[in-house]
């Protein structure tokens, strides 16, 4: 396929499910994921209504910033902090956040009409799937 950084621009349709092992919930958020061009790449901005287990649903909203790197992707905390790499040849990344793992595989056989990332986070007091599907608005 061969990722191209500005292909992602725009919104997308967010809708993502979280399988709480830890503590026996399910989550899921509906919502947007915007990327806007800024500081040197897109910065990803996720919005939406996040219904976790029986309680209140929230509003929820996290930024990142993605830039093209080694012809890849490296994506950043929105403080610039380094979170990950990926390509579209090494489509799994991790973060290692002691004593906090954080593995993720992007999907992108359905490019352009959905894409995902699967994320599996787990550590002393986090055990949890997430699981995102991005589809065009």
């Amino acid at each position: 396929m061969g990722l191209d950084l500005f292909a992602f621009e725009g919104s997308w349709r967010l809708s993502r499910r979280i399988e709480d092992n830890r503590a026996g919930l399910t989550g899921r958020l509906e919502g947007e994921a915007r990327f806007a061009p800024g500081q040197g790449g897109l910065v990803l901005t996720e919005t939406g209504l996040l219904r976790y287990g029986e309680g209140a649903p929230l509003q929820a909203e996290r930024r990142y910033l993605w830039r093209a790197e080694a012809d890849g992707i490296a994506v950043f905390f929105e403080d610039g902090r380094p979170f990950h790499w990926f390509s579209d040849a090494q489509s799994a990344a991790s973060h290692d956040c002691p004593p906090d793992l954080y593995a993720v595989s992007y999907g992108f056989g359905d490019w352009p009409e959905s894409w995902s990332a699967r994320w599996q986070v787990s550590g002393p007091r986090k055990d949890y799937r997430m699981e995102s599907l991005y589809s065009p608005r």
